[in-house]
């Protein structure tokens, strides 16, 4: 009867590299990068994908009642923010690619995060109340006059950035988030165009920094602006 051995049996010409194992160092931390810089990358990158799936878990807990409109909107600004901010540098932008090619390296299942990166701003600003586009004088009274004059100059400050001839997202996009911005410490409440502007910066958020609008697109921004700003106007009226 033949003995079965509980491993399979060595080939004779195979000789143990005894001096690999000796080089080992098994209290040794492993470097992940030889240089600063790809040390510096490494860790943008991990940012980005703790900023990824912040963003997911925020959007969660405010879409179950969670978290207060404040904070969320705070906490949202900021996260989108902070992952901008890394994506301005060429090497890390370079180096992530693009949300969908990090997500899928990664295996990242984040659809609320994906959403919110891609309208660039929190859900809070992106939604108004339902009620119609009307209010009373005696409210409009009651509203503080200078957030009044700033959602106004803010208006005022895009529409001529736009005739200034002002065209790339990293001009614009910055001007029409301060308009959303100042008009809902405004009113909570919708009034007539205000999603062209929620449209435009979607539009502009995808853009990359130093694309320009065409001039048909200006135009048309223009004018929607232009329309959102009225209604604006007729809601304090």
């Amino acid at each position: 009867m033949i003995s079965r051995q509980p491993y399979a049996p060595t080939p004779h010409s195979y000789v143990p590299n005894t001096t690999l194992s000796a080089t080992i160092n098994l209290d040794e931390e492993v470097k992940l990068a030889e240089t600063r810089a790809e040390r510096d990358l490494q860790e943008s990158l991990a940012e980005l994908f703790s900023i990824i799936v912040t963003i997911d878990e925020l959007e969660k807990a405010f879409l179950k009642d969670a978290i207060p409109e404040a904070e969320y909107t705070e906490i949202c600004e900021r996260s989108l923010k902070q992952y901008k901010s890394l994506l301005a540098d060429e090497t890390v932008a370079r180096a992530f690619g693009g949300l969908e090619e990090f997500k899928a390296q990664w295996d990242l299942e984040v659809p609320r995060a994906t959403e919110r990166i891609r309208v660039g701003m929190p859900a809070t600003a992106v939604t108004a109340s339902s009620g119609p586009a009307t209010a009373s004088t005696a409210a409009a009274a009651n509203t503080n006059g200078a957030l009044i004059v700033e959602a106004t100059q803010d208006f005022i400050t895009f529409l001529d950035a736009l005739k200034l001839g002002l065209l790339s997202k990293d001009q614009l996009h910055p001007l029409l988030t301060y308009v959303i911005q100042s008009v809902n410490k405004v009113t909570d409440r919708d009034f007539e165009n205000r999603g062209k502007i929620v449209q435009w910066l979607i539009t502009l958020n995808q853009m990359k920094a130093t694309e320009e609008l065409s001039e048909e697109q200006a135009r048309e921004l223009e004018m929607d602006i232009n329309a959102a700003y009225q209604g604006f106007k007729n809601l304090l009226s």
